[in-house]
């Protein structure tokens, strides 16, 4: 299961269910996909065809949606 967070700006944020334990969101729309740490601080942690713009944006809507991210990762995982 895949729980989709967000979609916005043609981005979907979501998780997968099983991956490690650190916080993090994945993002994904036709021209790519990164995945993003969201402790101890947001801060990419692998991308594929996303270009430095879009890469600004995603990080933009991350911190604005922060909180809801954060939320929803202790609500599907826990803690």
């Amino acid at each position: 299961m895949n729980p989709t967070i967000l979609r916005e700006k043609g981005y979907r944020f979501f998780f997968f269910s099983r991956e490690e334990p650190r916080m993090h969101v994945h993002v994904m729309c036709e021209s790519g996909e990164a995945k993003f740490w969201l402790e101890p601080e947001i801060e990419l942690a692998k991308n594929s065809k996303f270009n430095r713009q879009q890469l600004h944006e995603i990080e933009a809507l991350i911190e604005a949606h922060f909180h809801e991210f954060i939320g929803a990762w202790k609500q599907h995982f826990g803690g």
